[in-house]
């Protein structure tokens, strides 16, 4: 199994060596490093293996070849190469790429972005968005607005600094400094003014307005009918963005309501809406929000449903479809800020961890949407499943599972199963082969979940002896047919209704049956012989071959 992924790639030693050389790609390799979070491309490894040729020497004079023309080749890519011998006694080169300050291309002008474990390039008005999202100096560490460091709000600066002293993720040698080295350190100073982090962070009121970028954010309540029945407004730039969310929290009464859900003859009481998903929410609008751009965050209430609207785009390389994995920071410092401050995890675990919750309480995943020039992520505020949430708890207090393995089985649990391409596609992954290394490994080897059918008809849902000791196996339908007992009942039809259409075949044995699983066995009895057909795509109809039964 490769081990490619968002951070590190292979390629073959001919790229760089014989009379075959590709250069050009290895270097559009690096910017895609560059623009995206650095990382690491392993040279000497072939596609689809996990290391190199026992018998592979290699030249210490490319080291230094290999940093010479990158350098030749590119423009904002630092790269360091180093010799590695594998555990077979092979040996490649791993070049590091660093993260660029400011955007990375090409020497002949073109840009490439990291997305996923793919290097794409980047054409279009996508150019200005990249010039934008990394710019050659970074808006948290400008000093523009030439405020010194003692109009600091003194309440703010030492309620911060006391913060980060007591933090379990702050090294002691980085408590032990002063505290005008700590705000230089996080880069809220520098030298006797503060940068517009350090004014965004711990600046007066009225220093944060003049930053023109500092969010603002409104809250609003609407009815089941649509108008507004209340609003929630902070828009005096009186607090950080750190007491923001605390404010928000404490403010918006609808975050504290309750459900009361029957557990036998208990009743156990389930959040409105989680205070870890609705948290998330807000520093992950705070934190990578494009502080270069003006707008309000809106937080839209309605009776069933919660949704947070940012202005600007997602960072380049990411999007709606692959955001559960992906990993893009936008304002370095202030996610550091975050982090040290136990305000949000590492990068890439704010949605799994929305994914585990939601799902966990027998709620749908939050749905991210991506408009011109704004984000949206909404989350449900009603239990479609109740009966998940005592599952889901009891499993996970048996087995003790991982996350990744809480939130495959809620997501099969709210189905009647799935398919592992519709499966792999709820989980962002590339291929349905993933599936197994992290997400359903144990719990098929726990019988938590089942599987049925081969390759593409391959189907998982959770066992039926467990959904029924929750009271969720609910009626008797046809998803999980078994595909040899589908094709009889197709046969059982067209017999009874000769020159059907599929679409027609499909209602009469089950609507519940996917429409391409059912086309899937249709093909396979055309393929044995046993049916035929006349017409063309939507007009084709079937008949069953009244010759020898296959």
């Amino acid at each position: 199994m490769s081990l490619e992924n968002q951070g590190v790639d292979q390629k073959s030693l001919r790229v760089v060596t014989g009379n075959k050389t590709a250069w050009s790609d290895v270097a559009a390799e690096c910017v895609c490093f560059a623009n995206a979070a650095g990382g690491s491309l392993h040279i000497g490894i072939e596609d689809g293996q996990r290391l190199p040729p026992a018998d592979q020497r290699i030249d210490r004079d490319l080291l230094t070849r290999l940093r010479k023309r990158i350098g030749e080749l590119t423009v904002n890519v630092d790269v360091a190469p180093e010799m590695i011998i594998a555990s077979n006694g092979g040996e490649f080169i791993v070049l590091n790429i660093a993260r660029s300050v400011g955007p990375a291309s090409t020497a002949d002008g073109r840009y490439f972005q990291r997305v996923g474990d793919t290097c794409r390039p980047v054409v279009g008005d996508d150019v200005f968005r990249l010039m934008t999202d990394r710019p050659g100096v970074p808006w948290e560490t400008l000093t523009t607005l030439e405020v010194p460091l003692v109009n600091a709000n003194a309440q703010s600066r030492e309620s911060l600094l006391a913060k980060l002293r007591s933090s379990d993720r702050v090294k002691a040698s980085v408590k032990e400094k002063s505290d005008v080295e700590l705000l230089a350190h996080y880069g809220l100073a520098d030298g006797t003014r503060l940068t517009h982090l350090g004014v965004l962070m711990i600046g007066s009121a009225m220093d944060r307005g003049r930053l023109g970028t500092a969010p603002v954010v409104q809250a609003i309540k609407f009815d089941e009918m649509g108008p507004k029945v209340n609003k929630w407004l902070w828009d005096d730039f009186t607090l950080s963005p750190v007491e923001l969310i605390d404010a928000i929290w404490q403010e918006v009464a609808d975050f504290h309501e309750s459900y009361e859900l029957a557990d036998g003859l208990y009743r156990n009481k389930l959040p409105a809406y989680d205070p870890r998903v609705v948290r998330e929410l807000l520093v992950n609008a705070l934190v990578h929000r494009p502080y270069t751009q003006r707008g309000d965050l809106f937080l839209n209430l309605h009776p069933d449903r919660f949704e947070v609207v940012n202005p600007g785009r997602l960072p380049l390389g990411v999007t709606p479809q692959t955001i559960l994995h992906a990993s893009q920071r936008r304002n370095d410092r202030l996610a550091t800020l975050f982090h040290d401050l136990k305000l949000m995890e590492k990068e890439g675990t704010g949605f799994d961890l929305m994914y585990d919750v939601q799902l966990s309480q027998g709620r749908p995943i939050p749905r991210p949407k991506e408009g011109i020039d704004s984000v949206s992520v909404t989350i449900e505020r009603r239990v479609k499943r109740p009966e998940v949430v005592r599952m889901m708890a009891e499993a996970d207090a048996r087995y003790q599972l991982r996350q990744r393995e809480r939130i495959a089985l809620g997501l099969l649990a709210a189905s009647e199963g799935m398919t592992a391409r519709e499966l792999a596609s709820q989980l962002e992954l590339e291929t349905p082969e993933e599936l197994r290394a992290s997400w359903l490994g144990r719990l098929l080897d726990l019988e938590l979940v089942q599987s049925a059918g081969k390759t593409q008809a391959m189907r998982y849902f959770v066992n039926p002896a467990v959904l029924k000791g929750q009271g969720l196996d609910g009626k008797t339908t046809l998803k999980r047919i078994e595909p040899h007992r589908l094709r009889a009942l197709i046969v059982e039809d067209l017999r009874r209704y000769p020159g059907a259409a599929s679409g027609d075949i499909n209602r009469r044995v089950g609507s519940e049956v996917p429409y391409r699983t059912l086309k899937r066995a249709i093909d396979d009895l055309v393929e044995q012989g046993s049916l035929r057909f006349e017409g063309l795509s939507r007009g084709r109809r079937y008949w069953f071959d009244e010759g020898p039964e296959k």
